[in-house]
């Protein structure tokens, strides 16, 4: 019975994970397509990108590839009456479900070393592949009628060509590398454009044309301008293109963020941030102590005993001249303004290092997050199924969906409001969880004791007499 209901759960479980991951790639495309398309990339570096990108969303198809698949199982043998063949021989829901359990414990435990270990390399590759990707250049293509400008210090325009794609007519080239405007113009009647065999140039071979060029105002300040113009037959232009070749970023400039961290190194990183936050906050008083004595001494939150009444009471400008009590008030408040944005920048210091700390936290949380969303997400669709008692992809397919979409509505808004301040990284990260698990325990335990509480008949029996009641109250009062 184990290794029966083993097999009936491993297909769907497999195959839902990958739809689930093959979906993902694709809303991965349509929102990167503009950055992909168009640059000349080679097929190795797109199927690298797709390979990172998939291991990044394996924490969110795992768990549904788990709802899904197990719903799937027990609704199948609900539907075809094997789980009521193996009630009448003794066994329990319970013990049915012991393989699955096991299973599930397990997987669990690759999803924690999955996150711990293997999706913080997945993050680091994928992060630094897509920020290359997405600053490469597009592809060389000049078209006609069109000013090109891609490559640095040159416009490019083609007036015409012709259907090999080497041979062009009408050739202007802006040579703006002096940074000077355009003061340097090459016209050919026509020419050819081809690239070097190893891809680092551009070569343009230009016929019957004409270089014009403008020299602006020297340094002695002549009004003359001399303009130059050169007539010739022939010549030939050479571009480089290393521009346009796709640079690998060092991986080192990534490694800290908090999403390519494990837990040990979040553990080092969150630690080292609260120490150079409690450093900050001593700076801090320290340089208010040092630059702002006179405001600490009459503050009351410092000096509980000082007498700030009387020192407001005495007229302390009336023992000057006007012009010098000006000079002292127009102090006070450059001083008063001085401290108050000193305190507003620290203030806003404070909150940036705070929110660094948080995401910390929080990514410290997600680690086990996974695992026991798994666990979780399991004991609501095996018992589900059960009591459904509908196979494939059908029902089953609209409860699971329902039920993650739920799980992951709760886990963001979570993950939010501790991001916000208004939870601690431990009670966001975990709401969904204490949400869901005793919708799981339930949904076990009616299905274990075969409950009529989560049956339709059950609900459609009690909405009747709740609608029956209502009708005799109103049925009551109008008599």
């Amino acid at each position: 019975m184990d290794i029966f209901i083993l097999r009936s759960y491993l297909g769907p479980m497999l195959l839902t994970f990958f739809i689930a991951l093959f979906i993902l790639l694709m809303q991965f495309l349509w929102k990167y397509v503009d950055d992909i398309v168009g640059k000349g990339f080679e097929w190795y570096v797109i199927m690298q990108l797709l390979f990172y990108a998939s291991a990044t969303f394996v924490p969110l198809a795992l768990p549904l590839a788990v709802l899904l698949a197990s719903l799937m199982t027990f609704g199948n043998l609900g539907e075809h009456y094997e789980l009521v063949a193996i009630k009448a021989a003794g066994i329990s829901f319970r013990r049915a479900m012991m393989p699955l359990v096991v299973f599930s414990v397990l997987l669990s435990a690759f999803a924690f070393y999955f996150s711990n270990n293997v999706l913080p390399v997945a993050n680091l590759k994928f992060g630094t592949l897509l920020y290359d990707v997405r600053e490469k250049k597009p592809a060389l293509s000049i078209n006609e009628g069109v000013f090109y400008n891609d490559i640095d210090g040159y416009t490019i325009r083609i007036g015409k060509k012709e259907a090999d794609g080497v041979t062009l007519h009408n050739i202007m080239i802006y040579d703006q590398t002096e940074d000077m405007g355009n003061i340097n113009l090459t016209v050919a009647e026509s020419g050819t454009m081809e690239n070097t065999p190893d891809k680092r140039f551009l070569i343009f071979k230009l016929f019957n044309g004409n270089n014009y060029y403008e020299k602006l105002r020297d340094a002695s300040g002549s009004q003359k301008r001399p303009f130059q113009r050169t007539k010739f037959k022939e010549e030939m232009r050479r571009f480089d293109l290393s521009s346009f070749k796709m640079s690998r970023t060092n991986e080192d400039l990534f490694k800290d963020h908090y999403q390519m961290l494990n837990l040990v190194q979040l553990v080092e990183a969150e630690d080292t941030l609260r120490k150079e936050f409690v450093k900050r906050e001593e700076d801090t008083y320290n340089y208010i102590l040092r630059n702002f004595y006179f405001y600490t001494v009459i503050d009351t939150t410092v000096y509980p005993k000082a007498d700030t009444a009387k020192a407001l009471k005495d007229d302390f400008i009336a023992g000057f001249s006007p012009k010098e009590g000006k000079v002292l008030v127009d102090r006070a408040l450059n001083s008063a303004r001085g401290v108050n944005e000193q305190l507003e920048y620290i203030a806003k210091d404070y909150q940036l290092k705070n929110e660094i700390i948080v995401r910390h936290e929080i990514e410290w949380h997600r680690k086990f997050t996974l695992s026991i969303a798994c666990l979780i997400l399991f004991f609501i669709g095996a018992p589900l199924g059960a009591i459904i008692r509908k196979g494939g992809l059908g029902l089953p397919v609209v409860f699971a969906t329902l039920f993650f979409i739920l799980f992951h509505i709760v886990s963001i808004t979570g993950e939010k409001a501790a991001r916000e301040g208004v939870m601690s990284a431990m009670e966001g990260m975990w709401l969904a969880s204490l949400i869901f698990l005793p919708i799981g325990v339930l949904l076990t335990y009616s299905a274990s004791t075969d409950s009529r509480i989560m049956s339709g008949d059950f609900w459609i029996s009690f909405f009747k007499m709740i609608t029956g009641f209502v009708k005799g109250i109103f049925v009551k009062r109008k008599k």
